[in-house]
C-alpha cells in the first residue's frame, strides 16, 4: 500500500505490487532543502523483483533529486533488482544516464606492471635516447666537418670564452681534488709497502694510477658537474626563452653556433686540465711519501719517472680528450632538449651530469678492454 514521506517540499510515495515496486516522486527538490533519503523505505522492502520510478506532481528539481534516482538504481544494482527510469522526463532521464556512467565507472587502479612489461618499457625508453643520442652525434660531426670550410663564420670569440669557463676557471677545484685523490693513494699504498719495506714503489703506484686512470677520471667528473650542468643550463635557457626558434628563423644552426665552440672548447682544454691533474696529483703523493715515508722528493721524482713512459701519459689523454667531447656533447643535447620552462632547465640540467658520468663510465670501461686487448 502507499506510504507516503513526510517531508514538506520533497516528496516520495512507494507503492508494492506483487513483487514490483512503483517509486513516485513529487514537490520541490532542491539542494538546499532537506530531502528524503531512500535508505528509508528500502530497509522494510522484500521480495521485489522490480522497481519502477515516474514523477507525479513535480513542481522543480535539481541535482538533489538525480542522486536520489542514483540512490534508488545503486540499491537495486547491489540486490540484482531490475530498475526501470522509462517513464521519467526525456531531460532527466539524459541527465540521469550521464550521471550514472560517472558513479558507476570505477576508478583505474594503477595495476603493477610484471616483469616482462617493465623489462620492454626500459628497453624501448633506452633505444629511444640512444637514438636521440647517435643522431646529435651525427649532427656535430657533420658541423665539425663543415667547420674547415666555414672558418670565417666560426665563432672565435665564443670559443676563447669558453676555453676560459671550462679551463682556467676549473683549475682550483679540480687542483683540491686532484692533490686530495693523489694524497688519498698514496696514503693508502704507503700502509701496506711498508709492511714489505718497499717504501720506494709508493711512486711507482700513484704515478701510474694517477697519470692512467685517476687524472683524466678526476678531472672529466668534474667538468661533468660543472661545466656540463653549465653548458645544458645556459642552451636550456635560451630554448626556454625562445632565442633558439629565433636562430633557426634567421636560418643559423644551432649546432654551428652552440654547440661546436663549445665542443671544441672542452675537446682542448681537458687534456691540459688531465695534464695538470697528473702533476697535482703526483704532488700529493710525494707529500705523503716525504712525510710518512721519509722518501725524498728527488728519489721519490726519479722513481715516479722509470714508471711512467710515454705510452702511460698518451692513454690518459686520449681517454681525457674523449670524455672532454663526451661533457660537451651531453651537456648541448640535453639543453637542446630542454622543456620551455624553468623546471625543464632543472631538468636538463640534471639530465646532461647524470649522462655525462654515464658515459664516462662506459667510455673508461671500453679502453681498459682495449688497452687490455692491445697489450698497452
Amino acid at each position: 500500500m502507499p506510504a507516503t514521506s513526510k517531508i514538506l517540499l520533497a516528496e516520495v510515495s512507494i507503492e508494492t505490487t506483487n513483487k514490483s515496486l512503483e517509486v513516485c516522486v513529487s514537490g520541490i527538490w532542491h539542494i538546499a532543502s532537506k530531502k528524503p533519503s531512500w535508505s528509508q523505505y528500502s530497509t522494510s522492502l522484500k521480495d521485489i523483483d522490480l522497481v519502477f520510478i515516474k514523477t507525479s506532481g513535480l513542481e522543480a528539481w535539481d541535482s538533489s533529486l538525480l542522486l536520489f534516482l542514483i540512490e534508488i538504481k545503486t540499491w537495486c544494482k547491489i540486490h540484482k533488482i531490475a530498475c526501470t527510469t522509462s517513464a521519467l522526463p526525456t531531460r532527466m532521464y539524459d541527465l540521469l544516464e550521464n550521471l550514472e556512467g560517472v558513479y558507476d565507472s570505477e576508478i583505474a587502479k594503477p595495476r603493477g606492471e610484471n616483469f616482462l612489461a617493465t623489462v620492454g618499457i626500459a628497453t624501448q625508453q633506452a633505444w629511444f635516447n640512444l637514438k636521440g643520442i647517435l643522431g646529435f652525434i651525427g649532427e656535430a660531426c657533420l658541423g665539425l666537418a663543415r667547420l674547415p670550410s666555414r672558418l670565417g663564420k666560426f665563432r672565435w670569440r665564443d670559443w676563447i670564452h669558453q676555453m676560459q669557463a671550462c679551463g682556467v676557471m676549473s683549475l682550483p677545484i679540480v687542483s683540491l681534488i686532484s692533490f686530495l685523490v693523489g694524497l688519498t693513494l698514496a696514503y693508502q699504498a704507503a700502509v701496506e709497502l711498508r709492511q714489505f719495506g718497499a717504501d720506494i714503489f709508493i711512486a711507482d703506484i700513484v704515478g701510474l694510477s694517477v697519470v692512467r686512470e685517476m687524472g683524466p677520471m678526476m678531472a672529466a667528473i668534474i667538468l661533468a658537474g660543472r661545466t656540463g650542468a653549465s653548458f645544458a643550463a645556459t642552451i636550456g635557457n635560451m630554448r626556454a626563452n625562445e632565442e633558439i626558434d629565433a636562430l633557426e628563423v634567421l636560418g643559423i644552426s644551432a649546432i654551428d653556433f652552440l654547440v661546436i665552440p663549445r665542443l671544441l672548447a672542452l675537446g682542448l682544454m681537458m687534456p691540459l686540465l688531465t695534464l695538470y691533474a697528473n702533476c697535482v696529483g703526483i704532488l700529493g703523493g710525494m707529500v705523503v711519501a716525504g712525510g710518512i715515508l721519509q722518501i725524498p722528493p728527488s728519489a721519490y721524482w726519479i722513481e715516479t719517472q722509470s714508471s711512467i713512459d710515454l705510452t702511460d701519459l698518451g692513454t690518459g689523454l686520449l681517454k681525457a680528450t674523449t670524455f672532454g667531447l663526451l661533457i660537451g656533447l651531453s651537456g648541448c643535447m640535453r639543453g637542446l632538449q630542454s622543456e620551455r620552462s624553468a623546471e625543464g632547465v632543472g631538468k636538463a640540467t640534471t639530465s646532461a651530469v647524470v649522462t655525462a658520468i654515464l658515459l664516462i663510465i662506459i667510455a673508461d670501461s671500453l679502453f681498459a678492454i682495449l688497452f687490455h686487448a692491445l697489450g698497452i
